[in-house]
């Protein structure tokens, strides 16, 4: 344990570093010359592709397709449904692109988008909605983040009249949002006209069980295992190096500036990537997952409500991705906000969802009237909330699902509905990265209402 949480430090100093030197470089000038170039067109077509190519190769969307065919019993199909996803992200990107261009600010978009989730969520059947709001929280992984981030925040800069807070942010948060909606009604149409079939018992055991070992022996050999699960980290983020360099070389016919610090950075961000997985798996989702079943056996249910409370708050506050996107934040803010702040608050918010999500699966609710009056609530505050906060909170709801959390969380609920008699894992075992994304956004936009009503009283009693 102690060996893979230094392997997690190094790993996140790694990746952090990456980012600095290559990814939110890259973003920031992408976006000043598209913004240059004034062409609505081209920055729509990139803002899609960059979206499309983010999410058809994401890992974890792979899993939740192939879940998906297994609890439909067939009447889903894994692949068209990533083709769904990535479809829907790459829109969402290019809509929030010229939402940027046009200065609106987001907070219709979110009230209006998630009126229409919940709205889709009554007519939704129960198989479906855990992984929909699932798939829609699995598409902001940790490289993709900082990209989109650094194209929203590097399009408000070089726009004259653009606030980097309001209006660069938001993009992650859209990303997360509209593919909610979309397989939702693509699941409605299938339970209403599809057909199940057998799926047989290879496919049926395609729904894990438990995270993967820390590196897979090929050949017996760990270094061939080792460089393996490296190269298909490059081959998950190759898509997203490929847009970039298409859009680059192709449509701004200009070389990347310091060529080889943008490389160096990417290869960083890789490096580290995979340095911080393998430490968490090393150190945490062994002891985690071995206290789940530990835990449920215990006569009381108090242990797990705590368990999943500070496993969720752990997880979250080592979060790569969060940490890079609240200094971005705390950057452009200009003191206005705090990192370190920004850490507890979303680390809070989705120790508190995944100890509701839980709550679920013990007492066999139904997810259904969670999720919708979770995002009535999120409706209900969006429209009290400061504007400025509005667009980082709803980016925070969907950096808080990435490769940190998604893994021990999924194998967290799939641990509970199989121990729990009379729960069904294919509906009561997903949902709760769902739980981890609500609950991040309430508590980022709760503090931001509680700092300007105690502002607003010590202006009126001077």
């Amino acid at each position: 344990m102690a060996i893979g949480l230094m392997v997690v430090v190094f790993g996140v100093a790694l990746f952090l570093q990456g980012l600095e030197l290559g990814i939110f470089p890259i973003g920031k000038n992408l976006s000043n010359e598209f913004a240059r170039k004034g062409s609505l067109p081209l920055l729509m077509i990139f803002g899609f592709s960059l979206g499309f190519a983010a999410v058809i190769a994401e890992p974890a969307l792979i899993a939740v397709a192939s879940q998906a065919e297994v609890i439909s019993e067939g009447r889903i199909n894994g692949m068209t449904l990533r083709v769904l996803v990535a479809l829907s992200v790459g829109v969402v990107v290019a809509l929030g692109v010229v939402r940027i261009l046009l200065g609106h600010a987001l907070h219709w978009y979110m009230i209006i988008g998630y009126i229409i989730v919940v709205i889709v969520t009554f007519f939704a059947p129960a198989e479906i909605v855990g992984l929909a709001y699932d798939s829609g929280g699995v598409t902001t992984n940790i490289v993709t983040v900082p990209l989109i981030a650094a194209l929203g925040i590097g399009l408000a800069v070089s726009v004259r009249g653009r606030n980097p807070l309001i209006h660069g942010f938001g993009l992650v948060g859209l990303a997360v949002m509209v593919p909610m909606i979309s397989v939702q009604v693509y699941g409605i149409l299938v339970y209403s006209f599809g057909e199940a079939r057998e799926l047989g018992q290879a496919v049926v055991s395609a729904v894990p069980a438990a995270p993967p070992e820390v590196v897979e022996n090929t050949s017996d050999s760990l270094v061939l295992g080792m460089l393996r699960d490296l190269l298909t980290m490059f081959r998950d983020v190759l898509p997203i190096i490929a847009v970039i360099l298409i859009f680059q070389y192709a449509v701004i016919r200009k070389h990347i500036a310091h060529v080889h610090k943008v490389m160096g950075g990417f290869v960083l961000v890789i490096v580290g990537l995979y340095a911080f997985v393998v430490g968490l798996k090393m150190g945490l989702f062994p002891i985690g997952q071995s206290m789940a079943e530990q835990l449920i056996g215990l006569d009381t249910w108090l242990y797990v409500y705590l368990f999943a409370f500070a496993i969720g708050f752990a997880t979250t506050m080592a979060e790569p991705a969060l940490i890079a996107i609240g200094q971005k934040a705390e950057d452009v803010a200009k003191g206005r906000l705090n990192a370190n702040a920004i850490r507890l608050l979303v680390a809070a918010g989705v120790a508190v969802g995944i100890t509701i999500g839980v709550h679920r699966i013990i007492s066999g609710d139904s997810i259904h009237y969670y999720i919708m009056a979770g995002y009535a609530v999120v409706i209900l505050t969006t429209l009290l909330a400061p504007k400025y906060i509005v667009a980082l909170a709803y980016d925070l709801g969907g950096v808080t699902t990435s490769e940190v959390t998604v893994p021990l969380v999924t194998a967290l609920g799939i641990g509970l509905a199989t121990q729990i008699e009379g729960r069904n894992v294919m509906i009561d075992g997903f949902g709760l990265i769902a739980f981890a994304s609500i609950f991040p956004i309430l508590s980022v936009m709760l503090y931001a209402i509680a700092v300007e009503l105690i502002n607003g009283r010590q202006g009126s009693h001077p």
